[in-house]
């Protein structure tokens, strides 16, 4: 008899143990695994991570609703605070009050003294096959959509070639001057938004520190005091194509 019960409870903890198996399972299908866009003052990921105490008080602050807090249905480690442009993208509120009450300085507090255009949030990102601009239909949305128009979003305008007639008003982004906050991503016409906004790291690259741009006296000055006699290599200088038997 003894036995018998403990092969029931036995059962009985197996099949608890497959169902929430099967639910944390289903949660990770639904989980939205796509990148995430962070409030602002939140540029440094690891940074924040490590400082934010899953508080929720710059969700609170916010006046509209942008940001909310992940739970498992979401690609963001849960209880951290993200928004969604598509949705409800960042207004810029000239105060920052979601900084402002960040009790732990996860949303970096310099931006109160620097201002709305300091932020880094993310970075616009132009699809020109999807961006009817770009097939010659006349759109001008997420230009002047953009806070900072003329300045992180402007229209270039080109020659159309196809018809020789009429000229491209096409939106090109400043990548120094774009703060992320995805309200050109919600005014998009098309179906899918041809113009998004990308966590930065996702975008821009690295040239590295061994390339100088000549013309930039700031840039230039990092080799003023350059020593690079010790960093010479007679065999790595051997023509190596030339090097041996062919």
């Amino acid at each position: 008899m003894k036995g018998r019960r403990e092969f029931f409870v036995s059962a009985f903890k197996a099949a608890c143990l497959c169902t929430g198996g099967g639910f944390l399972a289903n949660l990770a299908l639904k989980a939205d695994d796509n990148y995430t866009l962070r409030p602002p003052g939140a540029e440094d990921e690891a940074r924040f991570l490590s400082k934010c105490i899953r508080c929720g008080l710059c969700v609170k602050a916010c006046p509209y609703d942008t940001l909310k807090l992940a739970s498992l249905l979401d690609s963001p480690k849960n209880g951290t605070p993200f928004f969604k442009a598509r949705e409800i993208p960042c207004y810029l509120c000239k105060d920052i009050p979601c900084i402002r009450e960040c009790p732990t300085d996860a949303l970096d507090k310099k931006h109160l003294e620097q201002g709305i255009e300091s932020l880094k949030m993310g970075i616009a990102i132009v699809d020109s096959a999807s961006c009817v601009a770009h097939w010659g239909i006349q759109c001008d949305a997420c230009y002047r959509a953009c806070p900072l128009i003329d300045r992180a979003l402007k229209l270039e305008l080109k020659r159309n070639e196809r018809t020789a007639k009429h000229a491209f008003l096409l939106p090109s982004v400043d990548h120094e001057v774009c703060v992320g906050c995805g309200l050109c991503e919600l005014a998009c016409i098309t179906e899918k938004p041809a113009i998004r906004v990308l966590p930065r790291e996702y975008v821009l690259g690295k040239a590295g520190s061994h390339y100088v741009k000549g013309w930039d006296e700031k840039d230039e000055g990092r080799i003023k005091n350059a020593d690079t006699s010790k960093h010479f290599d007679v065999k790595k200088a051997t023509n190596y194509l030339n090097d041996g038997e062919l």
